[in-house]
């Protein structure tokens, strides 16, 4: 693993009007890391998410990745850089699992071959390989609705493989699954991160879960960034003062 320096967030601010959603926030990611972000509702987690992917623009300060502004890369190279696990899942229910996970190579076909793998998949190995490592290889050619919720955030994983990004960003990644999938999905990307070599920072509810399953973990507030710590140097005082005082959205 390499501990070279991948993401770099410096005096990073956004306001919506006059809302400050984050305010001069510096965090720098390395390769490899798996780091959970944590805070109430209107903490400035999403609005963090949501500028790296380029969702929104932000008002002040730099994002970068290896060393480069994220507004220079096109589309298709910054699909290589970073790509996205999202609550809802992002898939197509009336297709089937293998033309979901396929999704991920489009960025890097032309037009013509991403039209074709609609109807006649392209790069099969990819699929299958990434289908493999999330234990859904027996579902490849199945209908994406007959699956579980469990097993379509699974497939979006498999997506996410495929793409093949830098840095994976999940954004409440298990917050519409049962406890049962939560520790499954948690434990699956945390560990393919590892394993892959990949970055990863997920915003999350549950700070059990952020303890269990990260090795960082950043605390935000009120879109500053209160604590910024490895796991096992979280204490309960801090975790107190993080979320004393918040307000749901």
């Amino acid at each position: 693993m390499s501990n070279e320096k991948l993401l770099n967030i410096k005096n990073l601010t956004k306001k919506f009007d006059e809302n400050i959603a984050l305010e001069n926030i510096d965090i720098e990611i390395k390769n490899g890391e798996v780091v959970a972000l944590i805070g109430s509702s209107g903490s400035g987690k999403s609005t963090l998410m949501n500028l790296i992917t380029k969702t929104v623009k932000k008002d002040s300060g730099e994002i970068l990745i290896e060393g480069e502004d994220i507004s220079r890369f096109n589309n298709k190279i910054f699909a290589q850089k970073v790509g996205m696990l999202r609550q809802q899942f992002d898939l197509v229910e009336n297709i089937k699992v293998v033309h979901n996970v396929l999704v991920g190579r489009f960025n890097q076909w032309g037009f013509l071959k991403s039209f074709i793998s609609l109807f006649k998949p392209q790069d099969l190995e990819y699929a299958k390989e990434a289908l493999e490592k999330i234990g859904l290889k027996d579902k490849m050619f199945e209908m994406t609705s007959y699956l579980s919720g469990g097993q379509q955030q699974r497939v979006a994983i498999a997506r996410l493989l495929v793409q093949n990004p830098l840095l994976i960003l999940a954004d409440e990644p298990v917050s519409s699954l049962d406890p049962v999938n939560t520790r499954n999905v948690l434990s699956l990307i945390t560990d393919l991160a590892r394993k892959e070599g990949k970055a990863l920072i997920a915003s999350m509810h549950s700070v059990e879960y952020s303890k269990e399953f990260f090795d960082r973990i950043i605390g935000l507030k009120h879109g500053k960034v209160v604590f910024d710590e490895k796991k096992e140097n979280i204490t309960d005082s801090m975790i107190k003062i993080l979320y004393e005082d918040q307000k749901d959205e």
